[in-house]
């Protein structure tokens, strides 16, 4: 266990050093491994796991979402979705700050990454709730909150690692992401009445609706029917999850030519950043494979099973513990690296801790739980001060608005979601009674 402990601590040291986190993984672990066994062992087994995930098939999925996410990203779907959501909040004091929550849950939902809805979003929600007086505070904070729904409504990328790291059911896990996602989404509506109803200079009572053309709307009713024919096609088990990316990446081209603004430049440029972001999370997965392969050589998960034991902890004490640690992680490390850091070092101490009775007593079902847990956690960390991501994102976009100013704006969606989660921890059931439902 000390080697492990060591093992962190160099990790954390080098990212701290500006290394890439993949790099850093895969150089502490091989060191680690080298140390307790030989160089050559640890040649060996860097090689077979290079080998294996560059050949895996259930990987294949993570490129094909990456390439489908990237295509509706450059379509311009994302002022259809804004458009419709307009109209569905634009009478409301706040109606604009709504709309964008609204437009920006849906393009993560289809677009996987928090991060690049950040980016878009604001170009599209912010010169609108600008020309409407809306405080940059609301209209920014509102942009980037709304952004981190996306790792969690699915598709995820994000589940489709988790998935892949315990073995779980991929679409168990996204059904249950569903009411989670709806219950972020309905949080951070009354957290923009609560903001506007204390501070009513945040916004203007109502504002007049931007036009809803006929292209707006079939576009967005067929990124609706493609959410539903991944989903129930997945859960319906007419396909697999890796069969749902395909259909999902060939769908996207034509649904974005037809409903969008698609043209060959804006796919080759999708192409190519689905080549990036690819081979960034498939670095990500190598060196994660390697840094866990030493830690579990070392006895860190064993370890760490037997301490909570011994000290007779309670399971929600541990929970909260590890809530803790990723709050702390998120000032460092995107989700990504987060979750394959530390997934395969907590769910088997997860899997341990007696819950009692009820639906936690279900082995698979505590797995796909704490799934939401831990991803809800990572979104609460990607506007969390004083390094949230989406927050730095925007504010590379943004260049006069000060960090200070979305901070500000994102605290009632900080809140909110400290409210869901402490929700989705006291009653499992709001994310698993989905999962039961339908098995």
């Amino acid at each position: 266990m000390t080697e492990s402990l060591i093992g962190f601590a160099a990790l954390l040291l080098l990212i701290f050093l500006k290394m890439p986190v993949a790099f850093a993984m895969a150089l502490v672990g091989m060191a680690g491994f080298a140390y307790m066994r030989s160089i050559g062992a640890t040649l060996s087994m860097t090689g077979t796991l290079v080998f294996d995930a560059g050949l895996a098939y259930s990987l294949s999925v993570v490129p094909l979402f990456i390439f489908m996410g990237n295509v509706l990203a450059r379509s311009g779907v994302s002022h259809g979705l804004y458009a419709v959501a307009n109209h569905a909040t634009a009478r409301m004091r706040g109606g604009l700050a709504m709309a964008s929550v609204i437009a920006c849950g849906g393009f993560s939902a289809v677009c996987g990454s928090s991060l690049a809805t950040a980016a878009t979003m604001s170009k599209v929600a912010m010169p609108s709730m600008r020309k409407y007086g809306y405080a940059d505070s609301l209209a920014a904070g509102s942009i980037a909150a709304g952004g981190t729904l996306g790792i969690l409504i699915p598709p995820s990328v994000i589940l489709i690692i988790y998935g892949l790291l315990t073995e779980s059911d991929i679409g168990k896990l996204f059904i249950a992401g569903v009411v989670p996602g709806i219950l972020g989404l309905l949080l951070y509506l009354v957290a923009v009445q609560v903001a506007v109803w204390r501070k009513p200079e945040l916004a203007p009572p109502a504002t007049e609706l931007e036009p809803l053309t006929t292209r707006d709307a079939l576009g967005v009713i067929a990124l609706l029917m493609l959410f539903a024919i991944i989903m129930v096609g997945i859960y319906g088990g007419f396909f697999t999850p890796t069969e749902a990316a395909g259909i999902g990446a060939g769908a996207s081209v034509p649904i974005s030519a037809l409903f969008g603004k698609l043209g060959f430049r804006a796919l080759g440029e999708a192409i190519g950043e689905s080549a990036r972001a690819t081979a960034m999370i498939f670095a990500l997965i190598i060196g994660a494979d390697i840094f866990t392969n030493f830690v579990n050589f070392a006895g860190l998960p064993d370890a760490l099973s037997v301490f909570v034991y011994d000290l007779g902890l309670n399971p929600w004490l541990v929970i909260a513990a590890i809530i803790v640690v990723y709050l702390l992680l998120g000032c460092v490390l995107e989700s990504l690296s987060m979750i394959l850091l530390t997934v395969p070092v907590f769910y088997p101490l997860v899997m341990e801790l007696d819950f009692g009775s009820g639906l936690l007593a279900d082995p698979e079902l505590v797995l796909i739980w704490f799934a939401i847990v831990v991803v809800v956690v990572t979104e609460i960390s990607l506007i969390t001060p004083p390094v949230g991501l989406n927050v730095f994102v925007l504010r590379s976009v943004l260049e006069d608005v000060s960090l200070a100013t979305i901070f500000k704006g994102v605290t009632p969606f900080w809140m909110a979601d400290i409210v869901r989660l402490a929700l989705l921890i006291a009653f499992p059931p709001l994310s698993l009674w989905l999962v039961m439902a339908m098995s």
